[in-house]
């Protein structure tokens, strides 16, 4: 790097990258020598480098340029979601703060201040939404580094794990007679393990009932999942009329009128604290009462994450019993095989 003279003006020469890089300053070897210096401390801060000066930005300037890319990148219920959690709670707390003010300690006291109010898995779903904005921030070059890498989430107790007991199934299908659209999707979910959201988005040329399989293009994690029907699937979507000029299953249903078709089945049912939800929970551990392997269990409910299917994997009481139990004759054959082999002089 070195200052020169060229005519009557000073130039600063410096490379980066390897590429030589020559600039004219003026007529003063004073201001080139300072412009040399402030390149230097540039170079030396990897801003040459791909890394550039933090932008002077608040987190309430931010907030709607990461709500449009969310818009735009992820699914609308995960749009509502981060739109919820950006106005409501973070705005309210950082908007203030520019982006490279934000701290480690300050999301700390977010989450601390916040347990006192919800549960951690809440706590844990709006901290995670503004480690994913930070991160967007670093990728646009509005900071160099997101202050919250690093951060652990806060323990969160186990999931819910309702399902279906056999008697509980059999009052519950009785119950499901009306309206005609609540059989079908009770059967759906049950059989498929499917989403509520899943089975509603389900149109007939996601259906093969010839291969006997249905295809999900439209799923939670945006990854295309086909799925094997049984003959009970197969035979309620046979006997489930097709809207002429339409090529929805269910057209015209939401999912808060299902929910509340199935929670009056419930209570016909005397079935308790049950959610359509857990019919996939019982999809789920019936399969694996029934032997089916975890890495299939994972594939059927579409689990990136084979952590996320062994919380379905657990067993019933009852098989719990049966498993424990086998002990009894295999240790009262051992007890058995001793007596038959101790000497005579011992049993004596």
């Amino acid at each position: 790097m070195a200052v020169y003279k060229k005519g009557r003006s000073w130039y600063i020469d410096y490379y980066v990258n390897g590429v030589r890089k020559r600039k004219k300053v003026g007529p003063s070897k004073h201001i080139a020598d300072l412009a040399l210096a402030q390149v230097q401390v540039k170079i030396a801060k990897g801003e040459y480098l791909g890394i550039y000066e933090e932008k002077k930005l608040t987190f309430r300037q931010f907030a709607p340029e990461y709500l449009a890319y969310s818009q735009a990148n992820k699914r609308m219920s995960s749009y509502c979601r981060d739109r919820i959690v950006v106005d409501r709670w973070l705005i309210p707390v950082f908007g203030d703060r520019y982006l490279f003010d934000m701290t480690l300690a300050a999301a700390e006291r977010y989450k601390q201040q916040r347990l006192e109010s919800v549960d951690p898995a809440t706590v844990n779903k709006e901290v995670n939404c503004l480690k994913a904005m930070l991160n967007t921030a670093v990728r646009w070059g509005y900071l160099k580094e997101n202050p919250l890498k690093g951060m652990s989430a806060l323990k969160e107790p186990p999931g819910r794990l309702r399902y279906l007991a056999p008697d509980e199934t059999t009052r519950l299908i009785a119950a499901c007679d009306t309206p005609p659209y609540l059989r079908p999707i009770v059967d759906l979910a049950m059989h498929t393990g499917m989403r509520r959201s899943e089975i509603l988005a389900l149109r007939w040329g996601d259906v093969d009932l010839r291969r006997r399989t249905i295809t999900l293009s439209h799923t939670k994690n945006n990854e295309r999942r086909v799925i094997p029907i049984n003959d009970t699937v197969a035979a309620a979507l046979r006997a489930w009329p097709r809207i002429v000029g339409s090529d929805a299953i269910f057209p015209d249903l939401n999912g808060p009128m299902v929910t509340r078709a199935f929670e009056r089945a419930c209570r016909k049912a005397d079935v308790p604290n049950l959610r359509l939800h857990d019919l996939r929970h019982t999809f789920a551990s019936y399969l694996a009462m029934g032997g089916c392997n975890l890495r299939a269990i994972q594939q059927l409910l579409g689990h990136k994450d084979l952590r996320m299917t062994a919380r379905y994997a657990h067993l019933s009481a009852d098989h719990l019993q049966q498993a424990v139990n086998c002990l009894d004759t295999v240790f009262g054959l051992n007890r058995l095989v001793d007596t038959l082999w101790t000497p005579a002089e011992e049993q004596r």
